[in-house]
């Protein structure tokens, strides 16, 4: 079974690029390839602990369990070791990702306190949009009385688009909340 949001990318949005674009092969039409999520936690230096926190709250929020990812290198002036774990992340393919996008942009993102809109800046000129994120309880997977700490994390689309303009529009067609142009 297809996820909602994949469904709408398959009958309406696809169609709606192809034309916009005037793309003459389906394979051109941009796609979501991938989402990753990742948690920096850098108390991890003093606190092991934090980051079993930190492991704790992303697997919630993705729905699968994330990767540790440590220190390539020393730093002494962080009291960082090469090898110490300093943070976590998960990468969503296929119905995950579909999942995952559609409680994103329906649940959490007008949950962010004062919200306005997402920044349209925030494409890397590849087709891939970057944000962060102040605080995961945002999530509604996210117990406010079981976490230990507000974390951070950022969120990057990944998408199959060779200019930010053709995932601007994907993006914005499958219902991501951008800022709107002020009329002057």
């Amino acid at each position: 079974m297809d996820a909602r949001l994949q469904t709408l990318y398959e009958n309406d949005v696809m169609p709606a690029l192809k034309s916009r674009f005037e793309y003459k092969n389906v394979m051109q039409i941009p796609r979501m390839e991938k989402v990753v999520l990742n948690i920096g936690v850098g108390e991890a230096v003093q606190n092991s602990k934090a980051i079993e926190g930190a492991v704790d709250d992303l697997g919630r929020i993705a729905g699968q369990r994330p990767s540790i990812r440590r220190a390539k290198r020393s730093v002494s002036n962080f009291k960082l070791r090469e090898g110490m774990p300093i943070g976590c992340s998960v990468t969503l393919r296929r119905d995950q990702m579909w999942e995952f996008l559609d409680r994103f942009f329906n649940f959490a993102v007008p949950r962010i306190r004062d919200f306005r809109g997402l920044s349209v800046n925030s494409f890397d000129g590849r087709g891939n949009y970057s944000l962060g994120i102040r605080e995961q309880i945002i999530f509604p997977e996210i117990d406010y009385d079981k976490i230990d700490q507000v974390r951070g994390l950022n969120v990057t689309f990944v998408t199959s688009a060779n200019t930010d303009e053709e995932a601007l529009e994907l993006l914005r067609a499958l219902g991501m909340p951008f800022e709107q142009a002020e009329a002057a």
